[in-house]
């Protein structure tokens, strides 16, 4: 278990509040490395896509709590241009000023050639770039630390055909070219900035599909499909002292596919 000290490290992990997601993942691994955590959760989307889910941000602030750290978290609807400054405003008050960001918040839907419009594009646009861009530089213009600052992005497999997914893997493939050129602007400030991209990932949604989920694992070169807790180790070694010479990276961790 992870001892609380004034020396503990501050996370802002946006989009963690399903305990089998990605983000509630990465808060317990960060709290293992004594870190401090604020995260993220919109209500209204995880249950129009997932349901109803027992528990909740509640009973991710409690098994984080648990590990021995503090944690807090909001509510933030990531489309709102407003939400990056609301949120940093939130962690600083709450617990400090952060060290690391680790942008997993996304919005996805299906769409296809027949079916893409605006309005489609315009919601995967808000979320997965203007709110993970805003938040980023938000949280490079307020960072005071003299060690190396994180930021880490959730890309997907955008660099491989995505069909029936296009305002999806256009939005996430520019998230990779942003944190590129931010990782060159922001090291001289000791911001290290790199991407993530972790494969099929059954945090819920594959299971939901079993055709999907069986057709995933007859290709799978590990015989299965990668968990939230494979992503969310490599994004702690990221934001670990261990990373301090990786920046304005893609890290493809798809498990060989």
């Amino acid at each position: 278990m992870s001892t609380y000290t004034e020396q503990n490290r501050i996370a802002v992990v946006t989009g963690a509040s399903r305990a089998s997601g990605i983000g509630a993942a990465v808060c317990r691994a960060l709290a293992e490395q004594n870190t401090d955590i604020l995260f993220t959760y919109w209500g209204r989307y995880d249950q129009e896509l997932y349901g109803q889910e027992e528990g909740g941000p509640e009973e991710l602030l409690k098994t984080t709590r648990a590990l021995g750290v503090r944690c807090e978290c909001i509510e933030a609807d990531l489309s709102v241009p407003q939400s990056a400054k609301q949120i940093i405003d939130e962690v600083e008050v709450r617990l400090g000023s952060p060290s690391i960001l680790v942008n997993n918040a996304a919005y996805s839907t299906r769409d296809g050639f027949e079916q893409l419009d605006a309005r489609t594009l315009d919601a995967h646009y808000a979320v997965n770039m203007r709110g993970t861009f805003l938040l980023s530089v938000e949280f490079a213009r307020r960072y005071l630390g003299t060690s190396s600052g994180r930021i880490i992005n959730l890309v997907s497999g955008e660099d491989r055909p995505m069909p029936g997914e296009l305002a999806y893997a256009a939005t996430k493939g520019a998230i990779a070219a942003f944190t590129i050129s931010l990782a060159a602007e922001l090291a001289p400030r000791n911001i290290l900035v790199n991407a993530v991209d972790p494969g099929p990932t059954d945090s819920g949604w594959i299971s939901a599909d079993p055709e999907l989920k069986q057709a995933l694992l007859e290709t799978a070169p590990l015989g299965r499909l990668g968990q939230p807790e494979d992503a969310a180790r490599l994004i702690a070694f990221l934001a670990s002292d261990a990373a301090q010479w990786i920046t304005g990276q893609i890290i493809h961790s798809r498990g060989g596919f």
